[in-house]
């Protein structure tokens, strides 16, 4: 039986870590936890893309999230011995924030999650092997859809997302379980769940953060979709750029298939299901859902007129779920814990929580996922770590063509979909960026950067 490990170091493996030692680092990382009985409570992996020349080899210690570095192999023993034996931070070797990026950076500067930070989404990302199947598993990975396949009716599915309040966080906010129900309604033998993954708009990395950390949680939401809206095939529309995620989503189809969570008689039902990983060629257009079919089909990526809609005529003209990263996620933690479970976050209008992209003239960047309803003050203030010395808001922007430019007077109006459109504005794809007077300049085509102060 697997056994769910109470912590994971992280150590960075790029070309210049392994230069400065990474491998001997790890050896001796895995020889302290033995040394201290600690081999079957904590897992070591390592993390790549890392291009911190400065604090290299970089570890990472989760849950706390502490950052050290830079590390070295004689380092390894006393680092096992004061944080995962003792419980203590090693502040002699943690990563000067400076150094860091504001993703990375502002995970230093606190134990854990920031008290307002609840991850549903993100629950797994940088916690979890992503390549590895068996640590999603003992994560409650696969759960959801287990209880769906042997105890519920496609109808009682849809029925809990309908009850969550679960709305589309790809900018419009439509009900979730609306669309779903359009699909089951509609008269067709062959139908289709799409993942629409190509984050085109410039900032945005919210969704690479879910594909890249947590794969398998996409396969799990399409896999429930496909039974719910009685759809034997899925398809992810992935940005073409993405090439980690892509490889990542094909090894955990493979791995999914390998296990049973995928094919033919899934949890020993009747249910067949498969999903296919389609990469974009760069099409900013694509993002919209009707020329992201039209790709997918071996057509140019144009919109198409509507109506008909996807729900009744999308992908070879037959009824089609289409949704995006985000939204997907939230719905296996849905149907593990109930929709009662997910309204207590967020607003009775806007229930759950919302993954946000963070940039600009602040002191630390990256992706927080917070309850919908948050304030942009409070984003900036607390996860942002506040303005730099010597700037003050003036305005924000929460996405990029679909989104509006936030002037500091709404600063505490809860970012919700029912508050923002009262106030006239909308949340957009939930990036928040700088925006300066050179960053103007676009090239044709492209939509204007999003904001964060100035």
């Amino acid at each position: 039986m697997m056994k769910t490990k109470r912590a994971m170091i992280l150590v960075s493996n790029d070309p210049e870590s392994i230069r400065l030692g990474a491998n001997e680092l790890i050896h001796n990382l895995n020889e302290a936890l033995a040394t201290y009985n600690l081999q079957d409570e904590v897992d070591v992996s390592t993390i790549s893309d890392i291009n911190y020349s400065n604090v290299l080899p970089l570890v990472i210690v989760y849950p706390e999230a502490t950052v050290y570095g830079p590390v070295k192999a004689a380092d390894a023993r006393y680092l096992v011995e004061e944080q995962l034996y003792k419980g203590r931070v090693v502040t002699s070797l943690l990563a000067p924030p400076k150094q860091l990026t504001g993703q990375i950076g502002s995970l230093r500067t606190h134990k854990g999650y920031n008290p307002a930070e609840q991850r549903i989404v993100l629950e797994r990302a940088g916690r979890i092997d992503p390549d590895n199947i068996e640590e999603f598993i003992a994560a409650n990975g696969y759960e959801a859809l287990g209880k769906v396949l042997t105890e519920m009716t496609p109808d009682g599915v849809i029925d809990i997302i309908e009850h969550s309040g679960l709305q589309g966080r790809g900018g419009a906010g439509f009900p979730a379980g609306r669309k779903w129900r359009f699909v089951r309604a509609a008269k067709s033998k062959e139908k289709y769940i799409v993942c629409n993954a190509d984050e085109s708009e410039p900032g945005t990395f919210k969704d690479r953060i879910v594909l890249e950390g947590d794969p398998h949680l996409i396969i799990e939401a399409m896999a429930i979709a496909g039974y719910a809206l009685g759809a034997g095939e899925g398809y992810i529309y992935i940005r073409g750029e993405y090439g980690l995620a892509f490889r990542r989503l094909e090894k955990a189809i493979l791995q999914a298939k390998e296990f049973g969570f995928l094919g033919k008689n899934i949890f020993g039902t009747d249910f067949n299901f498969n999903i296919h990983v389609h990469a974009g060629a760069g099409a900013y257009v694509c993002g919209e859902e009707t020329a992201l079919l039209e790709s997918l089909e071996g057509k140019r990526g144009e919109p198409r007129s509507r109506p008909p809609y996807p729900v009744t005529n999308g992908l070879w003209n037959k009824p089609t779920l289409i949704n995006n990263v985000e939204t997907l996620a939230n719905i296996p933690p849905i149907l593990r814990h109930g929709a009662e479970w997910y309204r207590s976050f967020g607003t009775p209008s806007s229930p759950g929580t919302k993954v946000y992209t963070i940039m600009g003239n602040i002191n630390f960047s990256g992706v927080i996922e917070v309850p919908m309803g948050i304030t942009l003050r409070e984003v900036i203030n607390i996860y942002a770590k506040g303005m730099k010395p010597g700037s003050t808001l003036k305005l924000a922007q929460t996405g990029g063509s679909s989104g509006s430019v936030i002037p500091a007077a709404l600063q505490d109006t809860p970012m919700d979909f029912e508050s923002f459109r009262k106030a006239g504005v909308s949340l957009g794809s939930r990036r928040i960026v700088d925006l300066r007077p050179e960053h103007l300049h676009c090239r044709p085509g492209q939509s204007s950067p999003a904001i964060l102060p100035l």
